[in-house]
């Protein structure tokens, strides 16, 4: 794995993983590497120096960070206070609330595409969170 710290034509300076810096090349060719602030996808490695932090000079990793990062930060306090967490049993639970077997409430968990998919095309309401649940976050 490698970070890159990436700049977009706007202006906007982020950083992201890869796997390779060919698989990194590749991406960005195929116009994959999208700004994480703007969606701008005209995106180039910024000079990156190496840095070591010790003690008080760590950078508050749980900070939000942006504007962006402060609404995504709401947004998941939100669901997690206000849903309950079903982890991977998520689609059958939001199948058996759909059919009446299960008590209609607001949760939130983790599903496959293709069972996401199927939920949808069966006409039960699910939506993608743009995070990951806690459980399965670093």
């Amino acid at each position: 794995m490698i970070r890159y710290t990436l700049r977009c034509a706007k202006g906007h300076d982020f950083e992201s993983w890869f796997q390779s810096a060919a698989a990194f090349d590749a991406l960005q060719a195929g116009g994959h590497v999208a700004c994480s602030l703007c969606g701008e996808t005209s995106v180039t490695k910024a000079l990156m120096a190496p840095a070591v932090a010790q003690g008080q000079d760590r950078p508050a990793l749980a900070q939000p960070q942006s504007e962006i990062e402060v609404a995504m930060a709401a947004l998941r306090r939100q669901v997690e206070e206000n849903s309950e967490y079903v982890g991977l049993g998520f689609a059958a639970e939001a199948r058996a609330m759909h059919d009446g077997d299960s008590p209609a409430r607001a949760i939130y968990g983790e599903a496959r595409p293709d069972e996401a998919r199927k939920l949808l095309e069966d006409g039960i309401p699910v939506a993608p969170l743009p995070f990951l649940p806690r459980p399965k976050a670093n």
